[in-house]
């Protein structure tokens, strides 16, 4: 495939997701047990299909739970070095981080105020906007970095969220006249895949192409899929 690919992998169950545990950088404790039967059966899938082929680098946000995901595919990959990076984090949470999530809604409830993108939920907490300008620059390095190669990122539902928002090129409030939107909910060890090269139907210039989203054939049908 022409053009610079970049396949976004969501990490598998983590353990803050089955402890109910808001799991920033303090909560976080990797994955579950079927969080890692879920990535070693993404990464089975890679192994036998050679769908990521030639020279690939491999990233992962600092959290465990990403960290992890990445180490259990790098052998399908042939990768070595992992490359952790904060700017594919999850939303960073302040004060709430590490508490169990019934306590963190009692202590931080959502505002009774109009939701803004600047809102802030809880002391130190990243707002939307915050966490869409930090995922953004790690996106955009990414292509900077390696353009016309492949790339495969261990992140985050929130990640993969925003970057369906940046290169879809999506308005995420738009106007109160616009009602209800649909919204991306990335299934846990998925692939989203993105190739950035020429548009054939344009002048020539670079585009962004959504070549798949939640791509979770791996999982379906077996009691890994939740």
């Amino acid at each position: 495939m022409d053009g610079t690919r970049i396949v976004l992998v969501r990490h598998g169950e983590s353990k803050a997701q089955e402890q109910r545990i808001v799991g920033g950088h303090k909560g976080c404790s990797g994955l579950s047990d079927l969080g890692r039967a879920q990535v070693r059966a993404l990464r089975d899938r890679w192994a036998a299909s050679g769908e990521i082929e030639g020279p690939v680098s491999l990233y992962s946000s600092v959290l465990p739970r990403a960290v992890e995901t990445a180490e259990i595919l790098a052998p399908a990959l042939g990768v070595d070095d992992i490359h952790q990076d904060c700017g594919f984090c999850e939303h960073h949470p302040g004060e709430g981080d590490g508490l169990p999530w019934e306590v963190y809604d009692e202590m931080y409830p959502h505002p009774a105020e109009a939701w803004t993108p600047d809102t802030r939920r809880d002391p130190g907490g990243e707002t939307w906007n915050e966490m869409a300008a930090r995922v953004r620059r790690a996106l955009d390095g990414l292509v900077e970095r390696h353009a016309g190669g492949t790339v495969v990122v261990a992140c985050h539902g929130g990640v993969i969220v925003q970057a369906m928002i940046r290169w879809l090129g999506l308005d995420p409030f738009g106007s109160p006249e616009a009602g209800e939107r649909a919204w991306f909910s990335p299934a846990n060890a998925s692939i989203t895949e993105w190739r950035h090269g020429r548009n054939p139907y344009g002048a020539g210039n670079e585009t962004w192409e959504l070549v798949r989203f939640n791509d979770h054939a791996h999982l379906v049908g077996t009691p890994l899929s939740r």
